[in-house]
């Protein structure tokens, strides 16, 4: 079984997990009903790369507040506090739904800005995406 479609979802995961506008899903399905892939392969490879996309925002959220006073910082103090705001108030169970478009980047980004337990962090983003990736999967077979 070539390896390339397994690399191409997983990167399709990894680049749709940061802040570029791509979709692993279509990747997937496509791959997917190929043929030529088992499912659990498949699985395995979008939700690793998914879920590293989101430690590299976490990561990301985590160190550059050092530079939030600086002019090039991608957001104003009041964008930073209403997100943080926002945040707060629904808890960090809300990163079972980083997987959600528009609003699962900037959770994980958030995620590193409030300095998130790590383990906790991958806990429950490996959670949400695996599942998505799961339901994506099975959907798609039947």
């Amino acid at each position: 079984m070539p390896i390339v479609g397994y690399v191409l979802v997983f990167n399709s995961a990894l680049l749709a997990a940061t802040v570029l506008p791509l979709s692993s899903e279509l990747t997937l399905s496509a791959v997917s009903v190929s043929g030529n892939y088992a499912l659990s392969g498949l699985w395995l490879s979008a939700t690793l790369g998914n879920v590293l996309g989101s430690v590299l925002n976490w990561w990301l959220g985590r160190y550059l507040l050092h530079f939030q006073h600086r002019r090039w910082f991608p957001c104003s103090l009041e964008q930073l506090e209403r997100a943080q705001h926002y945040f707060q108030r629904f808890g960090v169970f809300s990163l079972l739904f980083a997987w959600l478009p528009i609003i699962g980047d900037p959770l994980t980004l958030i995620a590193g800005f409030l300095r998130v337990r790590f383990v906790l962090f991958l806990l429950l983003v490996s959670i949400g995406k695996g599942l998505r990736y799961a339901v994506l999967l099975f959907l798609l077979s039947t």
